[in-house]
């Protein structure tokens, strides 16, 4: 996006907006002034070097700010993160300004080098990395307390003197992208090279795996819809449908890791080293210093944070199980008075009634995930963790436990305790197209007509009639200022973890799950586009080389997947008619095969390689490369060292023959 003094309109600007900058209303003029002098001052005087201007044209109680970058700016920036981009060889390197014309599509104004989501993931990071020098507080406002080392912007945050800190949206590229990614309704793959350049890698992933995973489904929806026409009363024939379960559990995953891996190399990230991590803005303690980078920060003993998890957080999740299991089992007895009354009334209402139970036993669990992710976020902050990956981690291995429990107790119990597979479809079936209808109106279709009357609204109060109209600068910050802020693709992948579950646990008695997760998909994309573009603010980009933790839960649910469907096949009765009278024996066959399966499917995941040949090829290349250069480099500097000793020797005897 740039802007001048011919497209901003009302505002004259000399530099390109990248972020949005908002203090609170009670913050002191010195603070202002002290902030923003630290923004502007270079880096050798502690400063992020970066350009700040105030918004022009808001209320008087307003305090927003636009910040952004020289091009020069940027591009050290670049180097100093790591950024990898394409070299005039085809290959991926990582940027050095100093070569930098031998990078390709590169030039020496503002160009689409760097996409304006890399620029403002720059911005982001000069501005954390802002720190107290000799302030023991930040001036104006003694509460907030300042120490050498302590990030300038999240003591900023933590003290409620920084509202909100947020990348500006570009409305051309925007209407570009909206336009090819949702607003048409035509059968292709989404724009994932554009998803990146604009919103980053971390958010395009998401969407290469629910694409991904939308089209591998077409298989188990292919041998499904027919499988369920032609045994849709005979719930006991799924032998076989439960056996390409099994394969395809297996091989789905594997082949998403070299896709992911294919991908995260041309978008410049899997090669990227990972930068040092700071500590989260909510982690706190006694100040002490940090014995890898000798700066003061917060330290927390590690025995009291293990008390916290071991004597609070895990009775917590325990206790959170158990009203689980007593919430299953009210279900059950609704079940059982639903049946009590429809063979004694025998009515098409009393037959209808049958599936109340499911649908409420649905409800109530979608309530309940709910309700204890907002608990469980809140315990995982108060065990204070000090870096985010740490609590991210607790927060997702919290949330997937009580999730799995939740959503599948009741259809283990069915499945292996009850043995009632025509109970065990009817409950799947509800509780699938049940989670699939809440989720789709609770995070899309709800925020959408909220934020369209919040548009409108201040559209009418702006005077502008034509809802095609691009907002004038001031108008677009105020618009994206109200906006909801996006929390992240974590509920994103939750979603998609129920539904892997569904589909690879028991879609063999209700052979329809893998068709109604394909539709819920397709919607899922138009919808989650939607609230990506019109919905949220825009979100910092995140460079990111997979998926994370989610691709180890998905590993772990297609191990359960193995047990569960090898445990359905030994229930069938085409399997017990084979073993009549001998149960103890097709037990340990049953337990035999899934061992033998499990150890294939190691063997499968260790046999292929998570990267793709030809990528490896490229990345070794690059590593002798650079290997080579470091030794180069170093001879050269032992033959400069060896050259100017030698010299100084000459000096020496020269000097000496002088005085003789």
């Amino acid at each position: 996006m740039k802007r001048n003094r011919s497209t901003a309109g009302d505002i004259e600007l000399t530099f390109t907006p990248l972020v949005i900058l908002e203090l609170a209303k009670d913050t002191q003029e010195e603070t202002i002034e002290w902030l923003i002098q630290r923004i502007k001052d270079r880096k050798h005087l502690g400063g992020a070097y970066l350009s700040i201007r105030p918004l022009k044209d808001q209320d008087e109680n307003s305090k927003i700010y636009l910040i952004g970058a020289s091009w020069r700016r940027l591009l050290l920036g670049a180097e100093s993160l790591g950024f990898v981009k394409e070299y005039r060889d085809g290959s991926m390197r990582a940027f050095t300004y100093h070569n930098k014309e031998y990078y390709k599509n590169f030039t020496d104004d503002d160009s689409d080098f760097l996409t304006m989501a890399e620029q403002q993931y720059i911005i982001k990071r000069e501005l954390e990395n802002l720190r107290a020098v000799n302030e023991t507080m930040v001036p104006g406002h003694p509460q907030a307390k300042l120490y050498p080392g302590k990030s300038i912007i999240r003591r900023l945050q933590t003290s409620g003197l920084l509202i909100q800190l947020y990348p500006l949206h570009d409305p051309a590229e925007l209407k570009k992208l909206s336009f090819i990614w949702y607003r048409q309704v035509k059968v292709a793959l989404q724009p994932l090279d554009v998803i990146q350049k604009y919103f980053g890698q971390s958010i395009a992933l998401y969407f290469a795996f629910l694409e991904y995973f939308t089209i591998a489904l077409f298989p188990m929806a292919a041998i499904g819809v027919p499988y369920y026409i032609f045994t849709w009363e005979d719930y006991d024939k799924f032998i076989l449908f439960a056996t390409f379960n099994l394969v395809w559990s297996t091989i789905v995953l594997e082949v998403w890791k070299r896709w992911c891996a294919k991908l995260a190399y041309k978008w410049g990230t899997l090669t990227m080293k990972k930068t040092f991590e700071e500590p989260r803005p909510g982690f706190h303690g006694k100040l002490g210093v940090n014995p890898a980078t000798g700066r003061k920060e917060p330290t927390y003993p590690h025995y009291k944070r293990q008390l916290r998890i071991y004597l609070v957080s895990v009775p917590f999740v325990c206790l959170s199980l158990y009203v689980c299991l007593l919430v299953m089992m009210v279900y059950f007895h609704m079940e059982e008075q639903a049946l009590a009354y429809d063979k004694e009334a025998e009515t098409v209402f009393s037959s209808v009634l049958l599936y109340l139970p499911s649908v409420i036993y649905a409800l109530v669990i979608e309530i309940m995930n709910r309700i204890y992710r907002q608990a469980a976020e809140y315990l995982t902050s108060w065990e204070n963790h000090r870096l985010e990956s740490s609590y991210q981690n607790h927060l997702v291995l919290k949330v997937l436990l009580f999730n799995f429990i939740n959503c599948f107790a009741s259809l283990f119990y069915i499945a292996f305790i009850l043995q009632d597979m025509k109970l065990l479809r009817q409950n799947l079936a509800a509780l699938l197209i049940t989670s699939q209808i809440i989720n789709q109106f609770m995070e899309s279709l709800l925020p959408y007509c909220l934020q369209k009357q919040r548009k409108r609204s201040i559209r009418q109060k702006l005077g502008l009639s034509n809802e095609g109209k691009e907002f004038p600068l001031t108008d677009q910050i105020k618009l994206e200022g109200t906006m909801d802020t996006y929390l992240g693709t974590f509920d994103d992948y939750l979603e998609l973890f129920q539904q892997f579950g569904y589909v690879s646990l028991f879609s063999c008695v209700y052979p329809l799950a893998a068709i109604l997760a394909i539709l819920n998909n397709v919607t899922e994309v138009f919808s989650d586009a939607l609230k990506m573009c019109y919905v949220f603010k825009r979100p910092f980009s995140e460079p990111a080389a997979d998926i994370g933790v989610w691709l180890l839960a998905l590993e772990t649910m297609g191990v359960i997947s193995v047990m569960t469907n090898c445990a359905l096949i030994g229930l069938s009765p085409q399997v017990k008619g084979m073993f009549q009278g001998n149960r103890i024996e097709l037990v340990l066959l049953i337990v035999g095969i899934e061992h033998i399966l499990l150890a294939l499917k190691f063997i499968l995941a260790f046999a292929i390689s998570d990267v793709p040949r030809d990528i490896r090829n490229k990345v070794a290349r690059l590593e002798f490369e650079s290997i080579e250069a470091l030794k180069q480099k170093q001879m050269k500097e032992a033959d400069e060292s060896l050259a100017k000793e030698q010299q100084h020797k000459m000096k020496k005897r020269e000097s000496k023959v002088d005085e003789k």
